[in-house]
């Protein structure tokens, strides 16, 4: 999450330097990215959203996007922040290599990254033992020998690591203010337009 947050700010600052014409030119607010990107936990998030929306998403495996938009908006009123990390998504939600959260059964070791009421990246920590994967596989009742090739690499040994994904156009889209993703994607695709 540390990287992370000196990535979007790299990220907001080189698009500032690079791009002030065209940011200028399309009226973009170019976010501040606090020196420590708020954080909270997911059934606390869910806590706070039964408490003040009517709704209960206590025990969901994920937020709605009213629920990601609510919580950017609480995040910006109590934090000043546009961004807001919600850290320990259930393991059921994750795919079977996320790393359990330590001393919370059930939660991963896992975010999202929200930012102007959409998440735009997903990152955590993997599991790194072989071990581990055949008893997550076990858990989840699948069959290791699909996962072979995948699993070798953890039988040899693999240091403790993790990462994040960042989907690009929803950046885009959040950064620019366009209503749809389609507007900043290069060759969007839908029902209708398979090819570019």
């Amino acid at each position: 999450m540390a990287v992370l947050r000196e990535v979007t700010a790299g990220m907001v600052s080189a698009i500032a330097g690079r791009a002030g014409a065209a940011v200028d030119l399309l009226g973009v607010k170019l976010p501040g990215v606090p020196a420590r990107i708020p954080e909270i936990h997911i059934a606390d998030a869910q806590e706070l959203l039964a408490r003040h929306t009517g709704e209960d998403p206590r025990g969901e495996p994920d937020l709605a996007p009213a629920h990601e938009r609510w919580l950017s908006d609480w995040a910006l009123r109590e934090h000043g922040s546009e961004f807001l990390y919600v850290t320990g998504y259930p393991l059921v939600k994750r795919p079977f290599y996320t790393h359990p959260e330590p001393g919370r059964p059930g939660y991963s070791n896992s975010f999202d990254l929200l930012f102007r009421g959409l998440e735009i990246v997903t990152g955590g920590q993997r599991l790194h033992r072989h071990a581990d994967y055949l008893a997550a596989l076990a858990e989840r009742g699948e069959d290791p020998r699909p996962y072979e090739s995948y699993l070798a690499v953890f039988a040899a040994g693999m240091p403790p690591h993790g990462g994040f994904a960042m989907g690009l156009e929803r950046w885009t889209a959040r950064l620019t203010g366009a209503g749809n993703v389609r507007r900043v994607t290069l060759f969007p695709r839908d029902l209708h337009r398979l090819t570019p």
